[in-house]
Parts: structure tokens; C-alpha cells; sequence
């Protein structure tokens, strides 16, 4: 065994003269535990709450959507999307076209985003796996129906009652200047047929309804404002996007779910490294045990120092066996956190022990957990930067009083 190493593992194991040492040691062990165990407990919550949300954002978001890259809608017939639709990577198709509006149910009122969709939009999406209330049916045989947002129906205060109307007010697109108001807006009622629930912002903002209604509301004939794909299980996804950007050219945007919300991603990303540095900085604190547990440790040893120094060892040596017992009691504690996290981990993923309050107005009744073996690399490298630092301070600083100070 490395001489350092082996004097560095004998004074962490054997009996200080100093009972102090061993109790200052052995609270530096555990404060790096604990502060190891609460980063691993807290990124694997939140990995949970971010794997919840995205795949509530998957249930009605496509994997790819088109848009056209200058303006709000085109006409499909006179781009190439027939060969898109035939791509060998495109499982499902769907046209939608989509516009605000204000709506109004009885005597209340709500702006919302009239989204018209045809027959294949639950199977790119999966929306129809998320009702909560009556059934994904955008028709009743010749007359179309509407699926509502929860939200939507909230603010309006539906019921499926089939007896009031959902009315839909939108300005006409080649609507005149006049005095009369009325002339300017093209009125539509619909019947709803279900609700849907997803998330907050899906729910309070969509309407569903027939495409050749949405175009009939909006004065249009053939046009969309976009193309949502669902790709074939097992193709590279990526692969396939690149390929239909090729496809179509500049005049059009292919995005994939993390490019639709970029912004919400990129916050989800932001808060978690925000989370991440905080209980870095706790560790921190709690690794100042270190620097007090080494200097005890180097007062005590002040023999073996001399001792040391006589049988010729190195400046280098010396400082190494300080600075690798300090490196050693970070490791420990990391050893341990990083155990007793990932065992918390399992068993909240497991049986869900932490309830969360409130949890009968939430999709799920406990603390989502998903652990990520990344997560456990980046903070035991973390906790051993940390632990060489506050391991270099004292040696650094008090080991010029033992002849330490010729390196």
C-alpha cells in the first residue's frame, strides 16, 4: 500500500489522544453525509417532478411539429408534404390549424386557442388518454362536437349537459371597417362532448373541435397553421428530423418536444442546477468540520511529524498524509450519503412514504422519485472537490509551524 495513503487510513481508524478528534471527526463524517444524502434525495425529487411534467407536455405535444418560418398558415398542397406523410419514419399525420378566440358559455366568458385538428390528432398526441369527463368525440354523426380544456370549462363553468352551446366569437380575417360591429365577426356555437385534463396551461388555454369547422370559423379552405408528426417506434429521432428539414428547406420549422418549449425546459434545467449549487454550498459549510478536525488532528500528531521528518521523509510526504486523511473523511461521508440517499430514493419510488399535502387535487399522491446514476457521478466528485479544499486549507496554512513549508 502508498505509504501516504496507509498513514492517512491508520489515523482515520485509530484512537486520537485527544477524544475531541474523534468526536470532531467523526461529525465531519456526518455532516458530509448528510449534506450528500439531501443532494442525492432532492435531485432525484426533483428528476420526479420533471419526468411527471414532461410527460404530461408529451400527452399533447407532438414529437415533431412543422410550422411555416414566416407567417401563420400555408397551404399543404403546394409544399412537399405528401412525401413527408410517406416518409418511412412517420407513423401518424395530422393538419391542424389553430386561432384565439373568445368564447362564451351562458353568461360567462373566456379567451381561449381554438384548435382545429382531423382524425388522426389523439393518435400523434394521445390527448384522448387524458379525459376526465365524457369522451374524445369531435363528431356526432354530421354535427361536430368540441373537446375542452379543464381549465377552459372551469372559467366557463360547462357541463355536458348537451343543452347550452360553447359560442365562439373570432374577427373576421377580410372583415370591413363599419359601424356595425357585428359585421366584423364571424359567430359559431358547438356542443361539448368531454374535457380534458393535462396541465394547468393546456387546459385553461385549448378548445378542440373539427378541422373543417376550425377553417369554416377562420375563412379558410385548405390551409393549416401547422403539421404534428408521431414517428415510428425505434427510428433515431433525430435522424427523421433532420430528414424532413431537408425535405421542406428554410421556409419551414421542424422542432421536436424540447424545442416546442424550449423555455420551459431550459427553466426545468435551470432551477435544477439552481438547487444543485445551493446544497453545494451547505456542504460547503458543513465540510468546515474538516478544516477543525484536521488541525486538531495536526496539533496531535505533532510528534509523528517530527518523527517523520527525521527518518527523512519529504516535505511532499508529510503534507500528502494530511491532505489525503481529509480527502479521506469527505469520501466517507460521501460513501455513506450517496448510500443512505439512494436507499430514501427506492424506498419513497417504491412505496411512496413522503405524501404530498393536498395530493386529491394532484395526478399523483406522493413525491415522484426517479434516481439518475449521473446525478450520483456529478456530486461524488463534488463532495471530494470540496473535501480537498477544505483538506488543502489546513495543511496549507498551519503545517508552516511543523516544517511543512518547502514544497
Amino acid at each position: 500500500m502508498n505509504l501516504p495513503i496507509y498513514i492517512a487510513w491508520r489515523y482515520l481508524l485509530a484512537k486520537k489522544s485527544q477524544n475531541a478528534i474523534n468526536i470532531i471527526s467523526g461529525i465531519s463524517v456526518a455532516g458530509v453525509a448528510v449534506g450528500t444524502m439531501a443532494l442525492i434525495t432532492v435531485l432525484s425529487v426533483f428528476n420526479g417532478f420533471d419526468s411527471i411534467v414532461k410527460s404530461l407536455y408529451n400527452s399533447y405535444d407532438p414529437e415533431l411539429k412543422i410550422s411555416i418560418a414566416e407567417g401563420k398558415t400555408f397551404d399543404p398542397g403546394m409544399y412537399p408534404f405528401e412525401e413527408i406523410r410517406k416518409h418511412p419514419s412517420v407513423e401518424h399525420y395530422s393538419e391542424v390549424l389553430e386561432e384565439n378566440a373568445l368564447l362564451r358559455y351562458s353568461d360567462k366568458q373566456h379567451i381561449a386557442t381554438v384548435k382545429g385538428v382531423d382524425e388522426q390528432f389523439h393518435k400523434v398526441t394521445g390527448v384522448d388518454s387524458m379525459m376526465v369527463e365524457g369522451e374524445y368525440s369531435l363528431w356526432e354523426g354530421t354535427r361536430p362536437k368540441a373537446v375542452v380544456g379543464l381549465g377552459v370549462a372551469y372559467h366557463l363553468a360547462i357541463g355536458l349537459n348537451f343543452l347550452n352551446p360553447i359560442n365562439i366569437y373570432i374577427l373576421k380575417r377580410s372583415g370591413n371597417i363599419s359601424m356595425n360591429p357585428e359585421r366584423a365577426i364571424n359567430r359559431r356555437f358547438i356542443f361539448p362532448s368531454g374535457m380534458f385534463s393535462i396541465e394547468q396551461e393546456i387546459n385553461s388555454r385549448y378548445l378542440l373541435v373539427p378541422l373543417s369547422f376550425a377553417r369554416d370559423l377562420l375563412q379558410y379552405t385548405t390551409e393549416v397553421s401547422a403539421i404534428e408528426i408521431k414517428l415510428r417506434e425505434g427510428v433515431d429521432k433525430d435522424l427523421a428530423q433532420q430528414e424532413i428539414k431537408a425535405i421542406l428547406g428554410d421556409e419551414f420549422l421542424v422542432k421536436n418536444r424540447n424545442e416546442q418549449n424550449e423555455l420551459f425546459y431550459r427553466i426545468m434545467k435551470s432551477e435544477k442546477w439552481a438547487i444543485f449549487f445551493i446544497l453545494s454550498f451547505i456542504l460547503v459549510i458543513a465540510s468546515f468540520n474538516i478544516i477543525g478536525s484536521l488541525t486538531m488532528l495536526i496539533l496531535d500528531k505533532r510528534r509523528d511529524i517530527d518523527t517523520l521528518d527525521s527518518l527523512g521523509a519529504s516535505a511532499a510526504l508529510i503534507k500528502r498524509i494530511f491532505l489525503l486523511e481529509g480527502w479521506m473523511i469527505s469520501m466517507t461521508g460521501a460513501v455513506i450519503g450517496i448510500i443512505l440517499g439512494s436507499l430514501i430514493s427506492w424506498l419513497q419510488a417504491e412505496f411512496g412514504l413522503i405524501k404530498l399535502s393536498g395530493s386529491g387535487s394532484f395526478i399523483i399522491d406522493a413525491y415522484p422519485v426517479v434516481f439518475q446514476f449521473q446525478d450520483v457521478v456529478m456530486v461524488f466528485f463534488t463532495v471530494l472537490g470540496i473535501g480537498f479544499l477544505a483538506s488543502w486549507l489546513p495543511v496549507r496554512y498551519l503545517a508552516r509551524n511543523y516544517r511543512l513549508n518547502q514544497i
